[in-house]
Order: C-alpha cells, then sequence, then structure tokens
C-alpha cells in the first residue's frame, strides 16, 4: 500500500462496448473503472456476445455520476440508480440505461476483466481451476425453507465473486450451491478458495473445494477440459471445510506461503489412476 493517484484521462485500459466504453486505472492491486453507457445501452444486447454468460456474473460495487440505470435481478427484482447513488449489484443481472441521458459510473470491484472483448476462438490456455461446494446443502434447505435457502446462497455467491475478483479471478460460473472460478496463478486460487471457505463460515455454511492447475479450453463463458473435471473431482472427495489441491498445484506452490499436508491417493471418478492429493493447511509459512 503506498500514496499514489491515477487519472481516468490516462487510463491504462480502455474498453469499447457497443454503446459503452470503460475506462480503467489501477492502483497497485486495485483497479478501478468508469463505465460510460449512452441512451438505449443494456447489458443483454450490448455485453451479453462478449460475455457468453445468460446474466451478468460479475459483483458491482460504485457510485452513479450522471443518468440513470435500471438493474434487473434474475427474479425479478428491480434497482433504478440515479446520480449519486452509491450502488451494489450483485450477480446474475441485466441492466439498462434510463432516459436519454448516458449513465456514468465509476465501479471499484468488477473491473479486472468486465467488457473484455473475446476473439471468438476456442483458446487453450494453462490456468488454475477452483471448484468449491456447499456441504450438507440439501438437508439445509430443506430446514430453512425455499425463499430462506435462496437468499443464503445467493449472498454466499455475492461473497465468493467479491473473493475471486479479489484475487484477480474469474467467476465463470455458479453451480447452484457453489462455484468454478478460474485463474491465471496457482497461489491465488488457492487465496480465494481459502476467502471463500472463510466467508462461507461468516454465514454459517461450510464448504468444501478443489483446486488444480492444467490445460483448459474456453468455449462459450465456460471451460472444459480434463484439468476442470480433475479440480471437480477433487472437491467431490474434501470434507467439510477442506481445501484439497492437486499434486500438481502443491508443487508449483513448494517453497510459496501456502503450506499442505499429505491428504493420501484417491480414486477420482473417471480418470484413469489414483491420484495424490494434498489438503491446505496454513496459507502462511512460519
Amino acid at each position: 500500500m503506498r500514496l499514489q493517484r491515477r487519472r481516468f484521462s490516462e487510463a491504462s485500459d480502455v474498453r469499447t462496448i457497443p454503446r459503452g466504453r470503460i475506462d480503467v486505472v489501477e492502483l497497485d492491486d486495485t483497479v478501478v473503472g468508469r463505465m460510460t453507457y449512452e441512451p438505449g445501452w443494456r447489458w443483454s444486447v450490448d455485453v451479453r456476445p462478449i460475455a457468453r454468460t445468460d446474466t451478468c456474473q460479475y459483483h458491482h460495487l460504485g457510485i452513479t455520476l450522471t443518468g440513470r440505470l435500471r438493474a434487473q435481478m434474475a427474479d425479478g427484482t428491480e434497482l433504478e440508480l440515479a446520480p449519486g447513488d452509491v450502488f451494489e449489484i450483485p450477480p446474475g443481472h441485466d441492466a439498462w440505461v434510463v432516459g436519454d441521458e448516458p449513465w456514468v459510473s465509476v465501479d471499484f470491484e468488477a473491473m479486472r476483466t468486465f467488457g473484455k472483448q473475446q476473439d471468438g476462438r476456442d483458446d487453450r490456455i494453462l490456468a488454475s481451476i477452483v471448484f468449491t461446494d456447499i456441504v450438507d446443502s440439501t438437508r439445509r434447505a430443506s430446514d430453512l425453507g425455499a425463499a430462506r435457502w435462496r437468499d443464503l446462497v445467493g449472498e454466499h455467491n455475492h461473497k465468493a465473486a467479491t473473493a475471486i475478483d479479489r484475487h484477480r479471478g474469474r467467476l465463470v460460473k455458479t453451480t447452484g450451491d457453489g462455484v468454478l472460478a478460474q485463474f491465471d496463478d496457482a497461489e491465488r486460487a488457492v487465496r480465494a478458495a481459502a476467502a471463500i471457505r472463510d466467508a462461507a463460515q461468516g454465514l454459517g455454511l461450510a464448504i468444501r473445494a478443489g483446486v488444480h492447475t492444467g490445460e483448459v479450453q474456453t468455449i462459450a463463458g465456460d471451460l472444459r477440459g480434463i484439468a476442470v473435471h480433475m479440480a471437480a473431482r477433487i472437491m467431490a472427495v474434501a470434507g467439510s471445510g477442506e481445501i484439497l489441491v492437486s499434486a500438481t498445484v502443491m508443487e508449483l506452490l513448494e517453497g510459496a506461503g501456502p503450506m499442505f499436508e499429505d491428504a493420501g491417493m484417491h480414486e477420482l471418478k473417471g480418470l484413469d489412476r489414483a491420484r495424490q492429493l494434498y489438503r491446505l493447511a496454513t496459507l502462511e509459512r512460519d
């Protein structure tokens, strides 16, 4: 942390989208964006082809400078934002400009990758994958009832998305009672999984997580490949509160901050042989 400033007029990244523009500045690990959306702009029309998801999966936290925007959640809940409004919009929404004045805002949460153009090809990349799952979700849903459980899962997903963004990851999708996230660094993936676990504990929930690094294919906003299946299978054998990682992740992080314990050999469904897994013990070395 240091004393510093940046100007949107000298943005480090300028992203143009249909009927919109995003000017991005970076303050070390903090990324801030100024969003300008013209009259007629709508996420489901102008950004959905870029994001390749049914709704916006980013968490937005910011302030409206000019214009008006209306946000709508998947359950139909709506909120209109006016100049001076400090706002929070959870993942799973659509949004559109209201009236004939551009909507200009500053966003402090979702700007690392929001609105970035994709080249349309099926890309194979090396990535660190995190799968999480809420433990005993069926029983908890039955105990709480559908409405309370939906609200609790929504809060969990919001906190998970925040943790992923803060560790420079990308929320690929929610899975009903968990998340799939992609990172370009194994340590950030492990730390994000731990942050999601801690946030879930604050809500009275327990999660399990699996982390693996390997080659994945990005298709239509989703991920495919053996590495994705590996992370999911690793998660499936984790216990309540456990974060299990593959030998690949453990080896990549040897000598780094996180420390691991031997979790034994495991037969993972759909994979050809038993795999050595490791359990996250601490995030910092002594």
